[in-house]
Parts: C-alpha cells; sequence; structure tokens
C-alpha cells in the first residue's frame, strides 16, 4: 500500500499547487487549462483504447455497462453527492472534478498493473511513475474544477489498494487479456471524458463505469468463441 499513499499524495500536493494557481488566473486562461487538458486527455484515452485486444467484447462491454450505469444513475448520484459535499455553492464543480479525476487517475493499465506489482513482487516503479504524472495531471485538474479533484484520492485508496491486497488472486483470474481489456475499455471512458472537456460532445461517462467491470467478462466469452 506504500505506492498507492505516495500516489494518493502526489494528487494532494498537484491539487494543493492546481488551487493556487487557480485564483491567479484569469477566466480565459481557464479555457486554456481546459482545452489543454481534453487534448491531453484525449491523446491517453486514445492510446490505451488502441491496445484494446477484441472491439467486439469491448463494445457490449460499453454496452451492457451504459445500460447498467444510466438504469441505476450512477454519475447522477456522484453528482448529488458532490452537491452535498461542496455545499450548494461550487458543488456541482466539487463533484465533477471528483468525478473526471477519479476516472482519469484510475482507468488506466498501470493502476491495474502497477498495484498488482506493488502488491505480489513488491514493485513500486510503475506506480511511482503513475504518481509523478498523477500529480502533475492534478495541478491541471484542480487549476479548472477546484478542490473535488482532492477527494479522488479516496478512488484512488480504494480502487487501487483493492489491486494492491488481492493482486496475487486477481491477477491469474483476470490473465493478461483480461487486464489489457480493462485498460482499453477505460480508454474509451477517458475519450468520452476528453469530448466533455473540449466542450464537443458532454457523455454522462460516469454511467459507464460499470463497463470496467464487464470488460474482463466480455473478453473471456469473446475467447470461447470459435473464430
Amino acid at each position: 500500500m506504500i505506492a498507492t499513499l505516495v500516489n494518493a499524495l502526489a494528487v494532494l500536493v498537484g491539487t494543493a499547487a492546481g488551487l493556487l494557481l487557480r485564483r491567479s488566473i484569469s477566466p480565459s486562461f481557464k479555457t486554456i487549462v481546459m482545452s489543454s487538458s481534453g487534448i491531453v486527455t484525449l491523446v491517453l484515452g486514445l492510446q490505451m483504447a488502441f491496445e484494446v485486444p477484441s472491439p467486439i467484447a469491448a463494445l457490449f462491454a460499453l454496452l451492457l455497462g451504459g445500460f447498467i450505469g444510466f438504469a441505476i444513475g450512477i454519475e447522477d448520484r456522484v453528482l448529488s453527492l458532490g452537491r452535498r459535499l461542496g455545499g450548494q455553492q461550487g458543488g456541482g464543480e466539487f463533484a465533477r472534478g471528483f468525478l473526471n479525476a477519479s476516472l482519469l487517475f484510475c482507468t488506466g493499465s498501470m493502476s491495474i498493473v502497477g498495484a498488482i506489482e506493488a502488491g505480489t513482487s513488491g514493485d513500486y516503479e510503475l506506480i511511482l511513475i503513475k504518481s509523478i504524472m498523477d500529480g502533475f495531471m492534478a495541478v491541471v485538474f484542480a487549476a479548472s474544477y477546484g478542490k473535488g479533484v482532492a477527494a479522488s484520492v479516496v478512488t484512488i485508496l480504494v480502487y487501487q489498494g483493492f489491486f494492491t491486497l488481492l493482486g496475487g488472486w486477481i491477477e491469474p483470474l483476470l490473465g493478461a487479456d483480461g487486464i489489457q481489456a480493462m485498460s482499453a475499455t477505460g480508454g474509451f471512458l477517458l475519450v468520452f471524458l476528453a469530448l466533455g472537456l473540449l466542450d464537443i460532445s458532454h457523455v454522462q461517462t460516469g454511467n459507464f463505469l460499470p463497463a470496467l467491470v464487464l470488460a474482463p467478462v466480455m473478453q473471456y466469452l469473446y475467447s470461447l468463441l470459435p473464430l
């Protein structure tokens, strides 16, 4: 868990720096920050998505995951919680910062593979590299969304901590293709997120979160087909 704690600390430090920057920048510069973070998120998402083991399996994971997420109303629930935590003023921004930062920090293969390596072999290198990257992106996101980005450390601790503590059991269960499928599906979610940051199309990305769980299942079922 040491590496995951370092990752969370890096995000907190980055968020603090971003909040200081946020106080001194003009609204026009905030637009530049949002556009810059959007294009970087888009490139990261595309890089991950292009590594998808099976586009068909990923499609079904997104479809089924999206149906489940919309039926449950995941994004609306998260935003509602954020409004309560952030207060009447700025609550929506707090929730959006928490949700978007959590998606960015926890949907990549570095989160899964790095956490598993840290838990099974004590190799912290991948998570430490990710921590540096997350820290810099936290600066950008906090300058745009504010203190809600800091709340994403809860997601990091729970998500990466889960893979760290149970990595020895999860890795053989998911297999290389299952982990890759989760990472690639996370890439598709980052593309959804980037489209919103760039003000191109506002997709309720949070409602597609169940697709991450379904991705390795769909990949396994696809591997059973006589193709």
